[in-house]
């Protein structure tokens, strides 16, 4: 006969936890070119947002849960006539930005798309500020959303620097759904022990698995996961900030804890202190809506695409020399199923990048993968490691995306071998790439509004004193849209 009993002294809380919820409840984040940098991030972000639109299976995931459905001090949705609940909207938001592959990218150990948490941001920000309206009292400005992006970029991207979650197959949406969860319950007026009490839940959540994101289950879950991290965020933070206590030791408790059960037993790593490092070195993708490891290939692609066009039946194969990550996450033989499964495989964007000069997101619908053309490069294909890539893709100084392409043709002949590093969204190429990016978002905004509107909108985001000073119901008034009323370009 044997006893067993559990001890049951309740721990300090993991440090972790400690040291996230010290970090999101400072406001001295971050430079003069943090803020700009931010600013960014959030105009690029909400014109990846509108884009996502144009797509009616972004589409049918929007609006309240029950059709019909008002909320009163509800939070706007972008581009869209809907007005929900907190939680409702932070995923809207998400999956809108995140619905096309098009906003910016985080890579390291983990990769990620940190601009993800401004579903959580913008909805919470949203909704408080108009709940204080009604009681007299001041919104929220958009420094305030610029703030909370800048800690949430930096909790999610620290937290990917050496902590491998795809590695023990889950998926980086547990960044998210952290990070946003600690700024939420902080802009719902959360003290420190809310915030620690919050992201210990957001931690002890089941994590979502990586299969949607992989062959052969790759499918659109992965567009809309991120939405969904972001309005678990947000109710976790409204039931702690509502009395729901946390936990301890939701990471090292023995047996049952985080890093017992979903990360093999290694020990999470804060690599670095919290402070701007993610928001100054944030990656944008300035040019093409493709995974990130693509997107230097994908250039490659389109500047090789003048030798390629005119001699496509003598192609005879097509060396793409790339990093590690990327044989592991988006290099695909046999059939793409859905668009999903199109913008997660290099040798399809490289394919289209050579056939057409550009990649652009209509390029992974059905009727563009129809052309045969595709496949047949595709099948032609041989992608390969280069060591210096998949080292210099995590050092520091450097984190390059490295990608080259050489195409070979049957009379025996080839192209030069086109290599690019860095790609444009890099801080590297700022200065290139930052023009790009505001003209990138005057063409999303087109997909959405018309006329006097859509210059507004603009002029607003590049005028960064009036930004920054507007308030949250207003940015997010002016950005709302009646489906097929004049002033919007109803996509429906």
């Amino acid at each position: 006969m044997s006893a067993h009993a559990e001890t049951n002294v309740r721990p300090e809380p993991d440090p972790e936890l400690g040291a996230i919820a010290d970090f999101v409840l400072r406001t001295d984040v971050g430079t003069a070119e943090t803020f700009a940098t931010a600013r960014y991030c959030l105009m690029d972000s909400l014109g990846c947002a509108l884009l996502a639109l144009r797509y009616p299976a972004c589409l049918r995931h929007l609006g309240p849960i029950v059709p019909g459905t008002t909320v009163p001090h509800g939070a706007r949705v972008p581009g869209t006539p809907y007005q929900l609940d907190p939680v409702k909207a932070a995923f809207d938001i998400g999956c809108t930005i995140r619905w096309l592959d098009y906003n910016d990218t985080w890579l390291a150990a983990e990769w990620g798309h940190p601009s993800d948490n401004l579903g959580a941001i913008l909805a919470v920000a949203d909704y408080r500020s108009r709940l204080a309206v009604a009681a007299g009292e001041p919104p929220f400005t958009v420094h305030d959303v610029l703030v909370a992006a800048s800690q949430a970029h930096e909790v999610q991207g620290v937290l990917a620097l050496e902590n491998s979650f795809n590695r023990v197959g889950l998926d980086h949406v547990v960044l998210v759904k952290v990070a946003s969860t600690a700024v939420a319950t902080r802009l719902l007026g959360g003290t420190r022990q809310h915030i620690i009490d919050a992201v210990s839940q957001a931690w002890v959540d089941g994590q979502s698995l990586r299969t949607y994101r992989h062959a052969p289950n790759a499918g659109p879950r992965k567009s809309w996961a991120a939405g969904d991290a972001t309005s678990r965020a947000v109710r976790l933070a409204l039931l702690t900030t509502h009395g729901e206590p946390g936990l301890a030791s939701p990471l090292s408790a023995p047996t049952w804890g985080f890093e017992a059960v979903s990360f093999r037993g290694q020990k999470l790593r804060l690599p670095r202190p919290f402070g701007s490092y993610v928001m100054d070195n944030i990656l944008f993708k300035v040019a093409y809506p493709a995974e990130f490891h693509a997107q230097t290939a994908a250039e490659c692609g389109v500047q090789l695409h003048p030798q390629v066009r005119d001699r496509l039946d003598q192609v005879d194969r097509i060396i793409v020399t790339t990093q590690e990550p990327a044989i592991r996450i988006i290099s695909k033989t046999g059939p793409l199923h859905n668009p999903a499964d199109r913008d997660h495989c290099i040798q399809y964007i490289v394919a289209v990048a050579l056939l057409c000069g550009d990649v652009s997101a209509d390029a992974y619908e059905d009727q563009s993968a129809a052309d045969p053309r595709i496949d047949r490069l595709r099948a032609k294909m041989e992608v390969v490691e280069d060591p210096r890539y998949s080292r210099e893709y995590l050092e520091a100084d450097k984190r390059s995306i490295a990608n080259a392409v050489q195409v070979f043709f049957t009379d025996g002949s080839a192209t030069n071998k086109v290599a690019v590093e860095y790609p444009l969204g890099h801080r590297r190429r700022r200065a290139e790439g930052i023009p790009l990016l505001v003209e990138k978002f005057r063409t999303n905004l087109a997909t959405r509004f018309t006329g006097a509107k859509r210059d507004a909108i603009a002029l607003l985001f590049l005028d960064a004193a009036k930004l920054d000073s507007t308030p949250v119901p207003a940015l997010m008034d002016l950005l709302a849209a009646d489906w097929g009323t004049e002033g919007a370009i109803n996509s429906r």
